[in-house]
Parts: C-alpha cells; sequence; structure tokens
C-alpha cells in the first residue's frame, strides 16, 4: 500500500487509534481533548482527513474507527520520506549526521555493529 504523507496532527490522531482501536470518533475526541487540547470539531476534521486518505475506516453505528495501515508502515514511510528529504536519499548520510550529534557507548557501539552485521 502507497502510504500517503501524515501531518502532525493526523499521525497524532493516529497514534490514539493504534493504541484502543477499534475505537468510537467520540471516544477518540475525548482522548484528543485530554492529551492533544483539541476540540471535539477538530478531532472530526482530522479523523475525515484521514478517511478521505484511505488510512482509516470509520465504520457504522457509532463511527467506529480503526486503521487501515500498520503503525510500522506508517513509520517506514515517514522515515524514507525523512531521509530522501534531508539526505538526497543517504542513509549513510543519516547516520552520519547522528553519531556526530550525540557521543555513544561502548555498549550503544557494539550494538549498531550487531545490527549491521545482521543485516
Amino acid at each position: 500500500m502507497d502510504i500517503k504523507k501524515l501531518y502532525d496532527s493526523e499521525f497524532k490522531l493516529m497514534e490514539l487509534i493504534w493504541e484502543r482501536e477499534p475505537v468510537s470518533a467520540k471516544e477518540l475526541s475525548l482522548l484528543a481533548a485530554d492529551r492533544v487540547g483539541w476540540n471535539k470539531n477538530t478531532t472530526y476534521t482530522v479523523i475525515k482527513k484521514l478517511v478521505e486518505k484511505g488510512v482509516v475506516n470509520r465504520g457504522e453505528p457509532g463511527f467506529i474507527c480503526t486503521s487501515l495501515v500498520k503503525r510500522e508502515e506508517v513509520r517506514r514511510a515517514e522515515t524514507e520520506n525523512l531521509i530522501q528529504k534531508l539526505y538526497h536519499g543517504s542513509k549513510k548520510a543519516l547516520f552520519s549526521a547522528l553519531l556526530e550529534d550525540e557521543p555513544l557507548s561502548e555498549e550503544e557501539l557494539s550494538e549498531l555493529r550487531r545490527m549491521i552485521e545482521k543485516r
């Protein structure tokens, strides 16, 4: 499935859906009010956008929302978009930038080596 770009507000709501699905639109509006500070109209507008993008199904009765994409699919697509946008598709450049920013312990470096060798 081709994952369309999710804006921050859409991703925030998707996180709530993944946590609770199947979840009613009403419950989502209460959760979003509590966690994000949104009003009911904002939540319903974002649900509508997610439905239009084909990443959420809103069924009857009770406007029950379920995801049509997995969290990991969205993470992977967003990561690829970020690497493409900021590093011209170079994973090496991304890793280089990450390693420059923060010193890593020997344990962390060993774990990264193991992960790379495992591929």
